[in-house]
């Protein structure tokens, strides 16, 4: 297939973030099935493309040049549940799959309601909320690798820690999950809990990337953020949050480099005032993965 003839020039990385931040890419197109996945990003590698794989942009800043490449938006997004069973394609919204899961009576990703994910996203960064880890109800992953096979992950084969998976360290693509879930009369009101509260305590009417940086063990980044008193500081139109400090949001027309200005800015202070010296949790896409 001619993938190049698909390609999309100079499109802005910033309508496809959740932060509204990011400059153009060389090269952009679309993907809605597992075939088209394999068939391009073994296109790629033959043809020594560089490339990144996107799906909500909610964890991602683009830098301000945008990306010297191809950008793949992963759109398979197709859902099949058998009994407790749920197979679901990796461009498909992680909150979505939380509330319709919960509303036929699964339980274990109640949690997922409200985060700004693709499942495949979710997987990628082991995303968590309420005491859950998408690790947890994980049967399998299927994985598109370097060189376009297909491979077929089960839980026990793959090691996650907090917010991180073994796919940090794999090019290609992520394209479908398998999760076990169990039936449950109280999932669908636990999960309502769980958007009421989120709602209310994170800024979700604002231009965000979810929160910054991990959680220091036993204890929490946004408190240490709020105890330093920088709830409301700025660098340009990057602002930590006045809701949730561990949140920076896009006033209007906010850069990469006033976010990460702003991010050494709150890792100074609160190590300078507690000691503790914050990590990243976001993922910064350079202008070329080649430089």
């Amino acid at each position: 297939m001619n993938y190049q003839s698909r390609f999309i020039a100079n499109k802005q990385l910033k309508d496809l973030s959740t932060f509204g931040i990011g400059g153009p890419a060389k090269h952009f197109i679309e993907i809605s099935s597992i075939e088209e996945m394999q068939s391009l990003i073994s296109f790629c590698h033959s043809s020594g493309l560089d490339y990144i794989v996107i799906g909500k942009g909610s964890n991602c800043l683009f830098d301000d040049k945008g990306f010297d490449g191809l950008v793949i938006l992963n759109k398979i997004s197709f859902c099949k549940y058998e009994d407790t069973q749920v197979f679901v394609g990796a461009g498909f919204s992680f909150s979505l799959l939380g509330v319709q899961s919960a509303k036929r009576g699964l339980s274990g990703l109640e949690f997922a309601s409200g985060i700004p994910a693709t499942v495949g996203g979710a997987v990628f960064m082991n995303a968590g909320a309420s005491g859950q880890e998408t690790k947890d109800n994980l049967l399998e992953v299927h994985f598109i690798d370097e060189l376009g096979n297909l491979c077929i992950f089960n839980k026990d084969e793959l090691e996650f820690s907090y917010r991180k998976s073994p796919f940090h360290k794999k090019k290609g693509s992520i394209v479908a999950v398998r999760f076990l879930l169990s039936h449950s009369d109280e999932a669908r009101s636990k999960q309502l809990k769980i958007i009421e509260y989120r709602t209310k305590t994170q800024p979700y009417g604002e231009m965000s990337i979810g929160c910054v940086f991990r959680n220091p063990q036993g204890s929490s980044a946004g408190a240490l953020i709020h105890q330093c008193g920088l709830k409301g500081v700025s660098v340009g139109d990057a602002q930590v949050s006045s809701l949730h400090a561990n949140f920076i949001i896009n006033k209007d027309d906010a850069k990469a480099a006033d976010v990460l200005d702003l991010v050494e800015r709150i890792k100074n202070r609160v190590f300078d005032d507690t000691g503790i010296e914050l990590e990243m949790e976001i993922r910064c896409i350079p202008y070329s993965n080649q430089a």
